[in-house]
């Protein structure tokens, strides 16, 4: 495939990958959230299989294989199984920033974090592009971040938490191992989908202060169990320490 157009395809899904992320950190809609993230990881894969025609490395494929799979089906189809049984169907409170300031603060973010890379890894003649794939990378892990600072209920903060995961993929893809990635994406898809299950099972259309009120109980529970341990313990060694005592004073 011509280099150039290979270049040009991999620039327009950068473009793409940025416009999701200003739809996640904007839009109120949980629907549109879980398709917004299941569309910026299908780029995410594109841009995986367009660096497999470019660089001929068979791990490149497979990872978007995996990125399809994982992100775009599977965790995609758990979030709505999820939505199906919550109580809303909009995250309107947002904390500290609005829509419009998660904006501006998203693109002052981009400058700083293109600016730093462009000082530390000039040394290194990199690529251009692979300097704009770390910039991006970065940017997006932070961006995932903002939203987790700015939502307010638990399941668009899982979504900041996904989105900051596909930033560190797209950063190392540029920059990094790639064996070693996709052994790491495996455990955090799975740990994300055992998080996904225990938010269900005690209720996601909460705040995060009314998911550890809904935990509480479980915490008392367990301190009750301690308190009868102990006393049970108490009942059965104190009798017998006193009898040796006892029989101590008589000898």
């Amino acid at each position: 495939m011509n280099p150039v157009l290979l270049l040009g395809m991999i620039k327009i899904c950068f473009i793409l990958i940025l416009i999701t992320v200003a739809f996640l950190l904007t839009r109120r809609e949980i629907l549109t959230l879980f398709s917004t993230y299941s569309i910026q990881s299908f780029f995410l894969a594109m841009v995986a299989f367009l660096l497999y025609f470019k660089e001929k490395s068979d791990i490149l494929f497979w990872l978007g294989f995996l990125t399809i799979i994982s992100k775009v089906w599977i965790i995609p189809s758990v979030l709505h199984k999820v939505h199906q049984k919550m109580n809303i169907r909009r995250d309107i409170e947002f904390h500290y920033l609005s829509p419009t300031s998660s904006i501006f603060v998203s693109i002052g973010l981009i400058l700083i974090v293109y600016e730093v890379f462009s000082t530390v890894l000039k040394e290194l003649e990199l690529n251009p592009l692979f300097l704009l794939g770390a910039v991006l990378g970065v940017s997006l892990l932070l961006m995932g971040m903002l939203i987790i600072f700015s939502r307010k209920k638990a399941i668009t903060k899982v979504v900041g938490y996904l989105t900051m995961e596909n930033g560190v993929l797209l950063f190392s893809l540029f920059l990094t191992e790639l064996p070693l990635i996709i052994e790491v994406l495996v455990v955090i898809d799975l740990l994300m989908l055992i998080a996904l299950a225990t938010l269900l099972s005690f209720g996601m259309d909460s705040t995060i202060e009314e998911f550890h009120q809904r935990i509480n109980p479980f915490r008392g529970w367990f301190k009750k169990s301690e308190f009868s341990l102990k006393r049970t313990l108490k009942n059965e060694f104190l009798p017998s320490s006193q009898n040796s005592l006892k029989k101590g004073e008589q000898r």
